[in-house]
C-alpha cells in the first residue's frame, strides 16, 4: 500500500497541471479561472494552512484521512479532476452530503431483503459521505468515513447518473486523484484534430512501457506484460488495448475484447477478425450492427471480409490457416482434433509455437484458430497460459511446463455426471482396424451416407432435424459422432439415445464387424426413464461372438463371454445399477484397449452421421406411426447491409 503521507503531491499536481495546460487549443474561450490556471500552469489554489485544516475538522467533527490532509497542504481545492468534476472541494467547501441529492432513498428502494454489505453501502454512502464535488457534470464525489483502511484512508465513491452503473469505489483520496489523472489522459488521448498533439513525459513513459510489454509478451512474460498494458490502456495509450486484448482472449476472456486499433488494420485482420467475429456469432441475440460498430473506420474490403467470415463461422465452415511451419502444424493438429484426439492436437500446435511469426509488430500470438470449429475447442485457460508463456516471434525465453491433458483415457468417465447436458445414458460402437471415415459404410443404410462437417452434438441434432422430413415411431436411427478410440480402433458415439426397448433392439455389432471385430455398448445404468440397463455385444467377421443384456434386474447372455466381462461380476441383484457402471466400463476398456475422448465429445466438434435403425423391422400386426414434414427454405441474412 502507498504511504500517502510520503507521496510527493506537489510534483504530481504540477505535472498534471502542465499536461492540462499544454493540451488546450489556442484561441479557445475559457473562463477567467481556467485561463489563469493555463497561464500559471497550476490547476490548484494556495495551500491550506494547518489552522484551516483544523477548522475544517472541527466543523465536520472528524479528522480528515491522511492523503486528503497532505493534499490540502499543497492546494486548498482542485480544478478539473478528471473530465467531469470541474471543481473539487478544499477546506471551505467540503461538507457532509446528508442525502441532499435524495439518492440514498433511491438506492435504498432498489435493495431487497438479501442485500449484502456492498449493496447496503451504495445506499448509505449518501447519508454519511463527505461531499467533495463542488462543480461537476452531474458527477458526485463522496468520501466514506466508515469505509476506512488500516492507514486511516477513507474510500472515495464516485457516481454519475449517465453512467448507469453502481458507485465506483476508489481505495482512498490518493487513489481517486490518480484515477482522475488517468481519466484526464484517456479523454485527451482521443482528442480532435483541432487540439494540440497530446505528448508529454507521461505519454512518452507509457508508450515506452507498451513497447517493452510487447517484447516481454513475445518472450513469454505475459503476466507482467498484461499489467503494463492494462496500466497504459487506462491512460488511453494507443496500441495498449489491442495488445492487451490478445492476451485476454487467449486466457479465455471475451467481454470487452475488441482488439481496438488493430482489428481494422488489414495486416492483422486475418488473425484478429476471426475471434471477434466468432464471439459475435456466439451471441445470437446481437444484431450485426454491433459487429459493424467495432469495425468502424475499416475499409470496404475489410468489412466484406468480416461479413464473409461471419457467414462461415455461423455455418461451421470457417477454416483457419497460417503461413510457414506453424501453418503446417495447424493442418496436422486439425487432423488429430477432428477425430477426437484433442490432447495430441494441442501438443502439435505447442511444438510449433516457437516457430510462429507475427503478421506485424503488434501481433502477439496466433489467434485466428480460436474461431476454427475444430481447433477452437482446444483452448482452455490453462492452455492459453501455456501458449502465452512460450517464447515466439523470434524472441527467446524459458520453456513453460506443459498444460495437463484433458482426456484421462478409458471409458470410466462415462459414469460421471455430465456437466453440460446431464447425460444419463449413451451408446457406442467400436470397430477395430478401420478409420472413422469408413464407419458410415458399416453402420448406415446404403452407400451414399457421408460424414457431416465437424459440429457439436447440439448443432448436429438441430441440423439433422432440419434435414429430416420423415419420423417413424418404430425406428431408432442414432445420430453418432465418430473418431478414434485408441490404437487401431474407431468409435461411433451417441450421447442422447432413445429409450432402450429390449424386444425390438438389434445390435449393430455384426453388420459393423465385416472383416474385423466390433463392440457395441449401450449404457443406461443411470437412465432417468425406466429401470437401469446395460448391453454389451461383440462380433467378428459378421458374426456375433458373445453378448449380454442386463435389464429389469435380470441378465440375458449368449456365447462364451470372457471372464473379465462376465456380467455376474457386476450385476448380482436387481438393485445393482449405477454402482456397477464404472467397473463394467473399466472392464470393457481394459479388455479391448479402447478409450473415448471426453473433451472432444463434451466440448469439441466431431464428424457425425445417422446410422441405420437399431431396431428390428416391425412384425406382422405391429402398429407404428410415421410423420412426414414439409418446410420451406431458410431465408438468408445480411451483415452490415452486405448479403451474407
Amino acid at each position: 500500500m502507498t504511504d500517502s503521507t510520503a507521496f510527493d503531491w506537489r510534483s504530481f499536481l504540477l505535472k498534471w497541471s502542465g499536461e492540462w495546460a499544454d493540451s488546450l487549443p489556442d484561441g479557445e474561450e475559457r473562463g477567467e479561472g481556467d485561463e489563469a490556471a493555463r497561464r500559471e500552469r497550476w490547476l490548484g489554489f494556495p495551500p491550506a494552512s494547518e489552522e484551516r485544516i483544523a477548522a475544517l475538522e472541527e466543523r465536520l467533527g472528524r479528522r480528515m484521512p491522511p492523503s486528503y490532509r497532505e493534499f490540502l497542504k499543497v492546494t486548498d481545492g482542485w480544478r478539473h479532476a478528471g473530465g467531469f468534476v470541474w471543481l473539487l472541494a478544499g477546506t471551505e467547501d467540503a461538507r457532509w452530503h446528508n442525502d441532499e441529492s435524495g439518492l440514498g432513498e433511491m438506492f435504498e428502494e432498489d435493495l431487497d431483503e438479501d442485500a449484502g454489505p456492498e449493496e447496503r453501502r451504495e445506499a448509505d454512502i449518501w447519508r454519511r459521505g463527505l461531499q467533495l464535488d463542488v462543480e461537476s457534470d452531474v458527477t458526485h464525489v463522496l468520501m466514506d468515513p466508515e469505509d476506512v483502511d488500516e492507514d486511516g484512508e477513507w474510500a472515495v465513491y464516485t457516481w454519475a447518473s449517465w453512467r448507469a452503473e453502481p458507485p465506483e469505489r476508489h481505495a482512498g483520496f490518493l487513489e481517486f486523484m490518480r484515477d482522475m489523472h488517468r481519466e484526464f489522459h484517456s479523454l485527451r488521448a482521443g482528442g480532435s484534430d483541432e487540439e494540440p498533439v497530446f505528448v508529454n513525459d507521461t505519454t512518452r513513459e507509457l508508450d515506452a512501457a507498451v513497447e517493452e510489454a510487447r517484447l516481454e509478451a513475445l518472450r513469454g512474460g505475459w503476466e507482467g506484460a498484461g499489467k503494463a498494458l492494462d496500466e497504459a490502456k487506462g491512460y488511453g495509450r494507443p496500441r495498449a488495448a489491442g495488445l492487451g486484448d490478445q492476451i485476454r482472449r487467449l486466457l479465455g476472456e471475451t467481454y470487452m475484447v475488441y482488439f481496438e486499433g488493430l482489428v481494422t488494420d488489414p495486416r492483422y485482420a486475418p488473425e484478429l477478425l476471426p475471434p471477434l467475429v466468432a464471439e459475435h456469432a456466439r451471441n445470437t441475440h446481437w444484431d450485426d450492427s454491433t459487429l459493424m460498430f467495432h469495425l468502424r473506420g475499416a475499409d470496404e474490403d475489410l468489412v466484406a471480409l468480416a461479413c464473409s467470415m461471419l457467414g462461415q463461422v455461423r455455418d461451421g465452415t470457417y477454416r483457419y490457416t497460417a503461413a510457414g511451419p506453424f501453418g503446417e502444424a495447424v493442418e496436422r493438429a486439425r487432423e488429430s482434433a477432428r477425430w477426437g484426439d484433442t490432447d495430441e492436437a494441442w501438443r502439435i500446435l505447442m511444438a510449433a509455437v516457437p516457430l510462429w511469426e507475427p503478421l506485424g509488430p503488434d501481433h502477439l500470438a496466433p489467434l485466428g484458430w480460436v474461431a476454427d470449429p475444430v481447433l477452437g475447442p482446444l483452448l482452455t485457460p490453462e492452455r492459453g497460459r501455456e501458449l502465452l508463456s512460450t517464447a515466439r516471434g523470434g524472441q527467446a525465453g524459458e520453456v513453460p511446463a506443459p498444460a495437463a491433458g484433458l482426456d484421462e483415457g478409458g471409458l470410466a468417465w462415462l459414469a460421471e455426471p455430465a456437466p453440460v447436458n446431464n447425460r444419463t445414458s449413451c451408446r457406442f460402437v467400436l470397430v477395430e482396424g478401420v478409420e472413422p471415415g469408413e464407419l458410415p459404410g458399416r453402420l448406415a443404410d446404403g452407400d451414399g451416407t457421408v460424414l457431416n462437417e465437424p459440429m457439436t452434438f447440439r448443432e448436429a441434432r438441430n441440423e439433422s432435424s432440419r434435414n429430416r422430413s420423415e419420423f417413424s415411431s418404430f425406428e431408432d436411427r442414432a445420430l453418432v459422432a465418430v473418431g478414434r478410440a485408441g490404437a487401431g480402433w474407431s468409435f461411433a458415439f451417441d450421447g442422447d439415445p432413445a429409450p432402450f426397448h429390449r424386444p425390438r433392439f438389434v445390435s449393430p455389432a455384426s453388420a459393423a464387424s465385416a472383416g474385423t471385430r466390433a463392440v457395441v455398448v449401450w449404457n443406461g445404468l443411470r437412465a432417468w426413464h425406466g429401470k437401469p440397463y446395460f448391453h454389451l455385444s461383440v462380433a467378428q467377421d459378421g458374426t456375433e461372438q458373445y453378448s449380454f443384456t442386463y435389464a429389469d434386474g435380470e441378465i440375458e447372455r449368449s456365447g462364451e463371454i470372457p471372464p473379465a466381462l462376465d456380467p455376474g461380476r457386476f450385476f448380482g441383484s436387481p438393485e445393482d445399477g449405477a454402482g456397477a457402471e464404472r467397473p463394467v466400463l473399466e472392464a470393457v476398456s481394459r479388455e479391448f484397449g479402447v478409450r473415448l475422448p471426453r473433451h472432444a465429445l463434451v466440448k469439441g466438434r466431431l464428424h457425425t452421421f445417422t446410422t441405420r435403425s437399431w431396431t428390428r423391422p416391425p412384425g406382422e400386426g405391429e402398429g407404428y406411426m410415421v410423420i412426414r414434414m414439409h418446410g420451406g427454405p431458410v431465408p438468408s441474412t445480411d451483415c452490415g447491409g452486405i448479403p451474407s
